[in-house]
Parts: structure tokens; C-alpha cells; sequence
């Protein structure tokens, strides 16, 4: 009986999380637009998504690429279709590999930054003071970051592609042997616009979730730090799961659509 009622009690505390995030979401889409009123901030946040996750893009992308390579050449080289590595680094890195790289990368360094700032100020009751004052936390901490990871993801997430590609490339030149120019050429043949529209779309569903998800565990926060150590984690489990799923569904959907 004791356990029934601690699943129980489990699951209403969830149902009413997932109640005060759609109500957050429902609030970020009703006030999208206020972050004309916040533009510092959202240029703050802008510069710390995009420019300071650079490297870490980069190198993330470079290894998926030079991952997706090597195994496949391997591969390939058994069935004797080593020509088709080219297509199949190019393919791979923009419609899967690149968006699941830079969003998983992004969901850790991003939602967990947005988790413990705005959990701090939580905690501290900075928040507080804010409605205090007749201020939206909304408008004022939470649209800038959805804004600022709206704008940056999607180019983020095409540097990965390009990073993963041109090291693709490249290992499939020096460990495989194919010419460097026909894999070149192979790539810029092989990329047709529903690959881009694919690899394109999906940064951008990405991008929402992740910066929503992390607000709102950062808002929910109570008690202390440890309670935001906590809060912080399943900020980015959740961010990644979100991804993982988005990106099952999208792939399932498009290729019937497309």
C-alpha cells in the first residue's frame, strides 16, 4: 500500500510538472516578441551560446565526422563500395549526426547554464524581487535565452556538419585512398535540398526545447544548492532525452513525408 501511494503521488507530482512547463511554453510563445525590451541581455545570452560553444562545436563535429569515416569505410571497403564514402559522410553528418551532435553537446553546456543561473537567482530570490517590481521573469531571464538559442543553434549546428564532413573527408582520403577530388565533387553532388531541409529543421525544435526545458527547471528550483545540483542534471537527462526523441520522430516523419 505504502508503494502504491509513493507511485502514485509520483506521478501526480510529474503531471503537475509537465502542467507548469506547457504553462511556461504556452507564456514564452505569448510573449516571444518582448525581447525587443531586453536586447542586452539577449545579445549577452547570444554571444554566450554561439561564439563561446564554438570549439566545443567544432571538435564535437570533427570526431562524429571522422567516426562516421572511419567505421563506414571499413565497411564499405568489405562490399566494395569505398567510392560512396563521400556521400555517406555528407548524408550522414547533416541529417543525423550533425543536429544529434550540436544538440546534445548544446543541451549539456546550455540548459545546465541556464539551470544554475536562474536557479541561483531562485534561491536567492532575485526572482522574487523581480515581481516585486511588476516584472515577468519570462520576459526578463527566460525569452532572451530562448531567443539567443533560436538564433545560434542553427548555425552551430551547420559548423558541425561542415567541421564533421571536412574531416570525413579527409580520413577518408589518407586512411582509404580515394581521390581528394572526386570525394570533393562527390559531396557537392550528393547534397540535395531536402537533406538541408532536414538537417535545418530540426536545430530548431532543438533549440526551443532545450532553453525551455533548462528555464524552467532553473524556476522550479527550492530549498538549496544541493537541490540545484539536482535540478541541474535533470535539466540536461531531460534537455537530452527531448532531443533524442524529437530528432526519432522527425527522421520517421520526414522520410514518409519526403
Amino acid at each position: 500500500m505504502i508503494k502504491n501511494n509513493s507511485i502514485v503521488s509520483s506521478f501526480k507530482k510529474r503531471l503537475a510538472s509537465l502542467e507548469d512547463y506547457t504553462l511556461l511554453v504556452v507564456d514564452i510563445l505569448k510573449n516571444i516578441t518582448s525581447y525587443k525590451t531586453s536586447w542586452s541581455n539577449t545579445i549577452q545570452e547570444m554571444y554566450s551560446v554561439g561564439p563561446q560553444a564554438l570549439l566545443l562545436i567544432i571538435i564535437g563535429g570533427l570526431f562524429a565526422g571522422v567516426i562516421l569515416a572511419t567505421e563506414g569505410g571499413h565497411n564499405l571497403v568489405t562490399f566494395g563500395a569505398i567510392t560512396v564514402i563521400g556521400r555517406t559522410v555528407t548524408l550522414g553528418m547533416i541529417r543525423e549526426l550533425g543536429p544529434i551532435i550540436a544538440g546534445l553537446l548544446l543541451a549539456s553546456r546550455t540548459g545546465a547554464k541556464n539551470t544554475s543561473e536562474i536557479g541561483a537567482m531562485q534561491l536567492s530570490e532575485q526572482i522574487d524581487a523581480l515581481r516585486a517590481f511588476g516584472l515577468s521573469p519570462t520576459k526578463k531571464l527566460v525569452i532572451p535565452r530562448v531567443v539567443s538559442a533560436l538564433v545560434m543553434f542553427l548555425p552551430l549546428t551547420l559548423i558541425a556538419d561542415i567541421s564533421g564532413i571536412i574531416g570525413g573527408v579527409f580520413i577518408s582520403h589518407l586512411t582509404f585512398h580515394v581521390d581528394l577530388a572526386y570525394l570533393i565533387n562527390s559531396v557537392m553532388q550528393c547534397i540535395k535540398l531536402k537533406d538541408l531541409f532536414v538537417g535545418c529543421i530540426k536545430p530548431v525544435f532543438f533549440s526551443f526545447f532545450i532553453s525551455s526545458i533548462s528555464c524552467y527547471y532553473g524556476l522550479s528550483t527550492s530549498g538549496g544548492t544541493t537541490e540545484l545540483g539536482k535540478k541541474a542534471i535533470n535539466s540536461v537527462v531531460m534537455s537530452s532525452a527531448v532531443v533524442l526523441g524529437l530528432d526519432v520522430i522527425f527522421t520517421k516523419v520526414i522520410w514518409e513525408v519526403l
